[in-house]
């Protein structure tokens, strides 16, 4: 049933339990059936039996007539045979020998005895009545033995079987007809719905509003989530794309003008200095693809299973050594601690990486202009992990507060060398951890906190 279709499997799922009770109920109904056939010979037998045990008494042990074997014969479509023996088991009439009965076999008087057994080399149906008859001729214990071939059992046996054959199949075809019909029928809608989504453009991402089934609402209803969350992809694609595509292309065509203007400088001192404005601007533009590139790969690993238990503090640890030689090349002091017994965090140390060295970065960049310090500390509390930046630069004006996350957003322009998306990626790693970021309140300088939760296991 792998390869197979829902109609087909359903189909097969119902079709072969009946197929199955119907097996069972031929095979039944033959066995009731020939114990019907067997019993209502056997009473036909016994009758039989009676009636020439009578007829011999009466005519005192002479042969029966032949119009009574003949109406006999043709009553049970059978030759009919029998045989009478008197008290001590003297033979009056009939044929010499009769089947055999079986070897444990125990006739009482009054009670027929039905046996099977062989005569003549064909198999019959025997029946053995001991009776005592008050007569005269035949005074005492008289037993009659009548037999017949079973070939008219076997017929009817058959008959009735191959009748039964012919009814369990002629339902089993109905039942399969309507079955089938059902299903397609019940399928309807979902083929129609299979239909709407296959005549779909790549570009509808809209939600399916068609009437489904109470069984596939569920699934409808996933399918209609499933196009909204692509649809939102792709408009964050086709922003951030837009976005960069404009953010590209002045970097890039100043490296353009200036490559043209160093071409052109009239003397070696001049066409130092442009080449150094050209390496300047080649920079900026570098760590703004660098950029880029993390924003996209943040967005592109929200959804993969890519976190395990890490040791936060020995990756914050290797990022703040980096800091602090920048710190001390430029005259800013730096300082590092952790509060709390630490802790394994579920995290992807790739994009963790990333987010803490835009945040150190960041610090570094407008926190430590003209000396200063810088502080990182690493806090566990009960549920979290809080890892918190403070720099004693100007901090973020009230107006800006609410931009400082987004994309291409910088407070002003300077010569610092940002491109306005390393708090923007900080957002992204951290939503995608669970966690959060935020500019918390300081009286000196800029605070940001960034809070992941953590693991139960002790580090």
């Amino acid at each position: 049933m792998k390869h197979w279709s829902l109609r087909s499997r359903l189909f097969a799922l119902i079709i072969f339990p009946l197929v199955i009770v119907a097996c069972l109920a031929g095979a039944m109904r033959f066995v009731l059936a020939e114990r019907m056939s067997q019993r209502l010979y056997d009473n036909t037998l016994l009758a039989v039996a009676l009636t020439i045990s009578r007829d011999v008494v009466l005519s005192e042990g002479d042969v029966l007539t032949e119009k009574l074997l003949e109406s006999l014969t043709n009553a049970l479509g059978d030759p009919v045979y029998y045989r009478i023996e008197g008290p001590e088991g003297r033979f009056v009439t009939g044929y010499s020998e009769a089947p055999p009965l079986p070897a444990n076999a125990e006739v009482l008087s009054g009670v027929p005895y039905f046996f099977d057994s062989f005569s003549f080399g064909r198999r019959v149906r025997g029946v053995t009545l001991r009776e005592f008859i008050a007569e005269p001729q035949f005074g005492g214990w008289v037993t009659v033995d009548v037999w017949q071939t079973v070939n008219q059992r076997d017929a009817l046996s058959l008959e009735l079987l191959l009748q039964s054959i012919a009814l369990l199949t002629a339902v089993l075809v109905s039942a399969g007809l309507l079955v089938w019909f059902g299903i397609n029928l019940g399928l309807r809608p979902l083929l129609q719905l299979r239909e709407a989504v296959a005549l779909r453009s790549p570009n509808d991402l809209g939600p399916i509003r068609r009437k489904v089934p109470k069984e596939v609402r569920n699934l409808v209803s996933s399918m209609n989530a499933l196009f909204a969350r692509l649809a939102e992809a792709f408009a964050l694609r086709d922003a951030f794309i837009s976005d960069a595509a404009h953010q590209l292309r002045n970097p890039i065509a100043a490296i353009q003008a200036q490559a043209e203007a160093a071409k052109t400088a009239p003397n070696e001192g001049e066409l130092r200095a442009r080449v150094a404005a050209l390496a300047e601007t080649a920079r900026a533009t570098g760590r703004l693809t660098q950029q880029l590139l993390s924003m996209e790969k943040a967005q592109g690993r929200k959804g993969l299973q890519t976190r395990v238990a890490s040791d936060l503090v020995g990756l914050l640890k290797e990022k703040c050594l980096t800091l602090a030689e920048n710190c001390m090349r430029k005259g800013c002091e730096f300082s590092f601690e952790v509060v709390g017994a630490p802790v394994l965090v579920s995290i992807d140390a790739i994009m963790m990486s990333e987010a803490i060295e835009n945040l150190l970065d960041n610090a570094l960049r407008y926190g430590c202009r003209d000396g200063g310090e810088i502080a990182v500390r690493l806090t566990y509390a009960q549920s979290r992990a809080i890892i918190r930046v403070q720099d004693s630069g100007p901090g973020i004006p009230v107006g800006a507060r609410d931009r400082i996350f987004d994309r291409f957003y910088r407070v002003q322009d300077d010569a610092s060398g940002g491109c306005g998306l390393g708090l923007a990626i900080v957002r992204d790693v951290a939503l995608a951890h669970g966690g959060q970021v935020r500019l918390a309140d300081s009286d000196c300088g800029a605070v940001f906190e960034l809070q992941i939760p953590i693991a139960s296991e002790t580090a």
